[in-house]
């Protein structure tokens, strides 16, 4: 054996036993070259705008995004009126839009120029005012910075009206920017892909290794973002410890998925209505990430108190750096992540108290304490001859299970029990305009009046998503009181996915059988629980009020989600988790950071068109793959914030 070879073999050895230390220029450039293309594909989407169309295509200056004009001619002798209804909007009234004049003569119509939502289909009612008599409805999905007329006129001087639309001016395509993004990333990951095949031929590998240093070679072939088949190094201590001597890849990756996609509607999502949170009922993909966020934290405190209790930390210790967590995690939430900074000083006498980190810091100290006190020290010296063997990642630690069952009895008799005044017992709606304005200050029902009795309507969130659509008035927090029981239950199926990976560690076929039977499961309640619609269930899926069948579709989702990162990442080896895994890494880092810079260069800066769903799209992904860079460069140089 040549001494050259000898190094090589004494390198790899002391590779796989040693983290490797510092960062290559060449992995450096491959990460940006990967952020800067999906980068530049959302640069040259504004080009989309610009597509010929089938009509001449012209704008009106005054239109926002999501906007089109309306021009209603009037050519009857009485006044008119004009209102609308989303569709998005369940069981609401006839919002009025304008009032169109009667023709000054024949041959004259009377006209208005009126604004229309683009984002949902609306039904428009047109009624005379005269003996308020409609006179035609129809339903249209109008598209933005369109221009449309509305021509109203009798028949053949006949008592019958009738009502044409045309479309004067075509409207833009909206959504091609985030379409080319997104083929331009599938490309890019296409040609990644392909190189790393290339690169990992042995005749290319020879070829690099007689051009360049063989050590050097070999760290580029083998380098965070090549081949996914590396363990983790073990070395790197986080708050999760692996099962089998490496840390899960999967589990952080899941983790950076959810963070990331958190950052990136955060900071607008390019304005696109499915980027941001639903009004009420329903799910958009804003509404994903944060339950997500919530059940891989749940999974995080499972493995890492096994950890600890294997080390032999005691419990009261373990209790202790529990409970200073979630101080930790509650004050920053409160202090530095708070709406008021957008107003100035921080205000005592406007404070909001709950937030995504008080909510997370709440159900951590629960979730977290309760598994201290029934974790099993080891796992190895459970009999396998009982009956309850099978499902022992369950029936050993019942105690924790009754506690949160009788946590969500009272979520659900203080849901549908608890008198609020002026509402309806059990009212789960949105207030406003919604239920035919019959309860316009029941705004959440039961979770709004406990967080405005508790906490004072100065001290919750002020701006709903609700305001949207329905037109509530009231103060309704997302992140209050009564929400949080349910974020526990969320966590502690979380926490129960840790079990199955702790009970049956590297046993991946029972692993994965059982986050598929978990999600089943959840997913079938769910089904029973909403009666399979948005909103004629018993409990429909509503992330304002974390409501039951919310909590049970998303870990459902979550559990099935998990299956599949654990075959790719874990399992097969057929994908490392980049970028995903390095914000997954430093997750309290990255939500911190993103919320205090997010006003700062790159991360925002001053648009020529702030109208345009490109340059916001734009600018949001620039600042996500800034976030991601980040992490990246944390991570290659072992900087972790844990508190």
């Amino acid at each position: 054996m040549g001494r050259g070879e000898t190094r090589r073999r004494r390198h790899r050895e002391s590779r796989a036993e040693r983290p490797r230390e510092g960062r290559t220029a060449a992995e450096m450039a491959r990460f940006l070259s990967a952020a800067l293309a999906l980068v530049l594909a959302v640069l040259v989407a504004p080009l989309s705008a610009k597509l010929p169309s089938s009509r001449p295509h012209r704008k009106s200056p005054a239109l926002k995004m999501d906007e089109a004009t309306l021009t209603v001619h009037n050519e009857l002798q009485s006044e008119m009126m004009v209102s609308f209804l989303s569709d998005h909007c369940y069981q609401c009234m006839y919002q009025q839009l304008g009032v169109v004049p009667a023709g000054a003569e024949p041959g004259v119509p009377g006209k208005v120029d009126l604004t229309v939502g683009t984002q949902f289909p609306v039904t428009l009612q047109l009624n005379s005012t005269l003996v308020n008599l409609e006179l035609c409805r129809f339903q249209y999905h109008f598209g933005e910075q369109g221009n449309y007329s509305v021509w109203v006129k009798n028949l053949n001087d006949s008592s019958q009206v009738n009502c044409s639309l045309v479309t004067d001016t075509e409207p833009v395509n909206s959504y091609l920017p985030i379409f080319f993004a997104f083929l331009c990333f599938i490309v890019l990951s296409v040609l990644i892909a392909i190189g790393y095949t290339v690169m990992g031929l042995e005749a290319v590998k020879s070829v690099l290794v007689r051009w360049g240093n063989a050590m050097e070679t070999e760290r580029l072939i083998n380098s965070e973002l090549g081949p996914p088949n590396r363990a983790v190094e073990p070395s790197v201590e986080t708050a999760v410890p692996a099962t089998s001597g490496r840390r899960l890849r999967s589990l952080d990756t899941f983790r950076g998925i959810a963070l990331i996609i958190m950052v990136f509607v955060n900071y607008g999502g390019g304005r696109y209505w499915f980027f941001r949170h639903e009004s009420w009922n329903g799910l958009t993909i804003a509404d994903l990430v944060f339950p997500w966020f919530v059940f891989i934290m749940g999974t995080s405190i499972a493995i890492s108190i096994n950890g600890a209790l294997r080390r032999g930390v005691r419990r009261s210790h373990l209790l202790k750096k529990v409970v200073w967590r979630s101080v930790q995690l509650f004050l920053i939430g409160v202090i530095l992540i708070n709406p008021n900074y957008c107003q100035g000083p921080l205000s005592w006498v406007s404070l909001r108290i709950p937030g995504v980190l008080q909510r997370l810091a709440f159900t951590y100290l629960v979730v977290a304490s309760l598994d201290v006190l029934v974790a099993r020290d080891k796992l190895d010296n459970i009999q396998t001859d009982v009956w309850w063997y099978k499902a022992s990642d369950f029936l050993l630690y019942w105690p924790a299970w009754l506690c949160v069952i009788t946590l969500e009895i009272v979520w659900l008799c203080l849901t549908f029990l608890l008198p609020v005044p002026d509402c309806p017992s059990g009212y789960l709606g949105p207030g406003g305009i919604g239920d035919f304005g019959k309860y316009p200050n029941c705004t959440g029902g039961a979770a709004g009046f406990i967080d405005r009795w508790l906490l004072g309507e100065n001290h919750i969130y002020q701006t709903p998503s609700s305001r949207v659509v329905y037109q509530s008035t009231i103060p309704y927090d997302p992140e209050g009181v009564l929400g949080s029981i349910n974020s526990i239950l969320m966590a502690f199926l979380g926490l129960q996915a840790g079990k199955i990976l702790l009970h049956y560690k590297d046993l991946h076929s029972k692993i994965m059988a059982r986050f598929l039977i978990w999600g089943v499961v959840l997913g079938m309640i769910s089904a029973v629980l909403t009666k399979c619609s948005k909103d004629h269930g018993f409990i429909p899926i509503n992330k304002n009020l974390w409501s039951l069948s919310y909590v049970t579709t998303l870990s459902s989702f979550a559990f099935i989600l998990l299956v599949v990162l654990y075959y790719l990442v874990d399992v097969n080896k057929w994908w490392s988790g980049a970028p995903f895994f390095y914000p997954g890494m430093n997750s309290i880092l990255v939500y911190v950071g993103h919320e205090v810079f997010e006003e700062y260069f790159p991360f925002r800066w001053r648009m020529s068109n702030s109208q345009s769903h490109a340059e916001h799209l734009t600018q949001n992904l620039v600042a996500t793959c800034v976030w991601v860079f980040i992490s990246f460069v944390l991570y290659k140089n072992k900087i972790f914030w844990k508190i």
